[in-house]
């Protein structure tokens, strides 16, 4: 079960049925709740499946065996990854996403009012995530362990989220700050993407403590360093490969390490011109261009791929200290290798 491709496809077997069974159920309610069905089936078409691959892995390092139950409950974090990158596109004003068009906009361009109609997805994707993972056939004793960890993942994530919005923008009366950044990363990736995964694993499987604590420590750091690598992708990617635009991140002025960080190293001349361009929605390619330039110039770029590597092997280390069956700690080395190789 080493071979992630292939769990990949199990999981994205359980996503269309569910689509099918929710279409169906969605058009006996209205007819004209098509629209609906068709974007719901649209958002869980796609995706690496890390999340689902945690959950998955948390469970077999707790010593329980390969089963169609824990590949449903895993495919529930996706769901979650579905609901907030809905809800996170709106916020975000972001069009593209995977190199299809976000939901929000793909109802735009059918001429529906787009936010309420992505907004009502969203949350119909959260409600489906409980589902899923409710309903997966492991025992009712397994997963009522795992209701407080669920509460613990939503209530991070949306922190997460409403810390970034409060950030975002331009602060004329202040510097960003590295640590913020982290932070809101820390909240609103690190853990729903990695460490909250891999705890409900171990606790449907009924692990023990100390697995869940090796697995903070491989999943905090792990977890930035995607956020990180994200950052980066987010401004220097190639939109023709990342899948979604390269300019977003500077116009909205998000509140990453990297800008954080060349804010930080930037004299007078260059903190002006940032001023200017970072947070201006009409921000165009050259002016891109030149923020990137000094993005390298001041070693900003550099110094967050070192924060990336630091983390990864923060993350290898806690896994060589972990009480881990050897196929979980293989499986788990490779997924750390995703989140620094995903490419620029």
């Amino acid at each position: 079960m080493h071979d992630h491709t292939g769990f990949k496809e199990r999981i994205d077997a359980v996503l269309v049925r569910l689509a099918d069974e929710e279409e169906a159920a969605l058009l006996d309610l209205h007819p004209e709740l098509t629209p609906l069905s068709e974007q719901l089936r649209r958002s869980l078409a796609r995706g690496k499946r890390l999340r689902a691959a945690f959950l998955y892995w948390g469970w077999r390092a707790a010593g329980q065996p390969d089963c169609d139950g824990v590949v449903r409950a895993a495919a529930a974090m996706e769901l979650v990854h579905a609901a907030a990158c809905t809800h996170d596109d709106i916020i975000d004003g972001s069009r593209m996403r995977h190199g299809q068009l976000t939901a929000h906009a793909a109802f735009a361009a059918a001429g529906r009012r787009s936010t309420p109609l992505a907004m009502i997805l969203g949350d119909l994707l959260m409600g489906y995530a409980g589902h899923v993972f409710g309903t997966c056939g492991l025992p009712g004793a397994y997963l009522a362990r795992t209701l407080p960890l669920w509460s613990a993942l939503l209530r991070e994530t949306m922190a997460g989220e409403f810390l970034e919005v409060l950030r975002t923008g331009p602060e004329p009366d202040r510097d960003p700050l590295v640590a913020e950044s982290l932070e809101v990363a820390r909240f609103k990736t690190a853990k729903y993407t990695v460490e909250r995964p891999l705890h409900l694993g171990v606790t449907l499987g009924g692990g023990p403590r100390a697995l869940m604590e090796a697995f903070s420590a491989y999943g905090l750091p792990l977890g930035e360093a995607f956020q990180l690598r994200d950052d980066l992708l987010g401004t220097f990617g190639d939109p023709a490969r990342t899948g979604k635009s390269n300019l977003d991140d500077l116009r909205d002025a998000k509140p990453t390490a990297l800008l954080a960080l060349t804010v930080a190293a930037a004299g007078p001349d260059d903190r002006r011109l940032l001023a200017k361009l970072v947070g201006n929605p009409e921000l165009g390619e050259a002016e891109a261009s030149s923020v990137r330039g000094l993005m390298e110039r001041g070693g900003a770029r550099q110094r967050v791929e070192d924060m990336i590597r630091e983390r990864i092997a923060r993350a290898h280390g806690a896994l060589d200290a972990a009480p881990l069956p050897a196929e979980a700690r293989a499986a788990l080395y490779d997924l750390a290798g995703t989140a620094a190789d995903r490419s620029l």
